[in-house]
């Protein structure tokens, strides 16, 4: 997206917004169905945009994964926007992709679509950026931060951070009068949040990487906390699929989370490859991003961990965070949890269908896990990724 077209930006949210609602996705909902019967058995098609939340995604495809499991790949298809994400994989024309976790709750409970979670595509790999003048949450206060939906991880976490620093979030027009503890929250793409901040149109945002590692290379930001730091391990993008691949095509589905799985696997062993993979250095050119601001992201060096650490963008040593880590389980004290927090944070728009949702009954219908608990099995369980065996654990949120 082009900042000097807001137009166009706002567009694509309210475009967004209407295909998250009932009346809005029941057109795609039928494309979706005729494709399906039109083509029963069609190859792995991803949808992703391009920030390193699609890694393990993109790393599969790569590397033949998909092929090594015994089924088709087409090329992923880089999209531009949430919107773009959403109408693609709604109509059918894409049947696997990465997706913001609250946005999943939003998808299957607001407006109804057929699909669940079947792993999570990676943790952290998020930060809060701010402009270099800025040195303490509470200087926000009386300014805009950006955020890539309403429907986000990074809503929930910078809500919570405003919150413990005597601030409050609101919703109002660009330019609109401020009080000193308030916090406007404007919706950008990520790719138009850097020039935002440069233009001092914002005092920071908050998104997934590389955007954070870019504003710090351009020296137009500094990261002022990363999210993982705030929420232990939590989920950013998950991966989610069409229930009827799931019911339909079992064989398929688990031979697809198995790649995913696998490609996590790679990815953990092989970060500063992967960031040359995902680059426009790249031999697929996945994405717009220069190989150093990929590899700041996912193979960090000890001297930047250190000045983290020193600037406070890090204050929870003992959690050992990695900036961007991939572990594919997803845990059902996080979704209790998000869905719970969502009750509580602002959120524009028609938001209803939230007060009516348990926590644990969305944990229990929004996540199918038999496929990756099975994909697990096969690699050594979570062990192979550093984890204690178990499928529970206890979220821990420390801002």
């Amino acid at each position: 997206m082009c900042l000097d077209d807001p137009t166009h930006s706002r567009r694509d949210i309210l475009k967004l917004a209407a295909l998250l609602s009932a009346a809005g996705a029941l057109p795609l909902l039928s494309s979706l169905q005729a494709r399906a019967a039109a083509e029963p058995d069609a190859p792995v098609r991803i949808g992703y945009l391009p920030i390193t939340d699609a890694t393990p995604l993109l790393v599969a495809h790569a590397n033949g994964l998909f092929e090594a499991e015994g089924i088709q790949a087409e090329r992923p298809v880089l999209l531009r926007s949430w919107a773009q994400v959403i109408e693609a994989f709604i109509s059918g024309q894409v049947n696997v992709i990465h997706l913001l976790s609250p946005m999943t709750v939003w998808a299957r409970y607001g407006s109804k679509v057929p699909a669940k979670v079947v792993a999570w595509n990676h943790v952290g790999g998020s930060g809060l950026t701010v402009a270099p003048e800025i040195a303490d949450v509470r200087q926000l206060g009386g300014k805009s931060v950006a955020i890539p939906f309403w429907y986000s991880i990074h809503n929930v976490v910078l809500q919570q951070l405003l919150r413990d620093n005597g601030l409050r979030a609101v919703s109002r027009a660009v330019g609109a009068a401020l009080a000193a503890d308030e916090v406007n929250l404007v919706v950008l793409p990520p790719s138009d949040m850097p020039p935002a901040l440069a233009s001092k149109r914002i005092h920071g945002y908050i998104v997934a990487e590389p955007f954070n590692a870019l504003a710090e290379n351009l020296k137009v930001g500094r990261v002022q906390r990363f999210t993982g730091d705030v929420w232990r391990n939590h989920a950013c993008c998950v991966v989610f699929m069409h229930e009827h691949d799931l019911e339909r095509r079992p064989q398929w589905s688990q031979k697809v989370v198995n790649a995913i799985v696998k490609a996590q696997l790679w990815t953990r062993e092989h970060r500063a490859e992967a960031a040359q993979l995902l680059s426009k250095a790249g031999a697929n050119r996945y994405t717009p991003h220069a190989p150093e601001v990929l590899g700041r992201v996912l193979a960090p060096g000890a001297e930047e961990q250190q000045a983290y650490l020193a600037s406070g963008a890090i204050r929870h040593a003992d959690w050992q965070e990695r900036r961007i880590d991939f572990q594919p389980y997803p845990y059902p004290s996080y979704t209790e949890e998000l869905v719970r927090r969502l009750k509580d944070t602002l959120i524009e728009g028609n938001n209803a269908f939230l007060a009516s949702l348990d926590p644990r009954q969305v944990a229990s219908d929004l996540v199918d896990d038999r496929f990756v608990r099975q994909a697990l099995a096969e690699v050594g369980g979570l062990q192979a990724f550093g984890l204690a065996e178990g499928f529970q654990r206890s979220e821990e949120i420390s801002p």
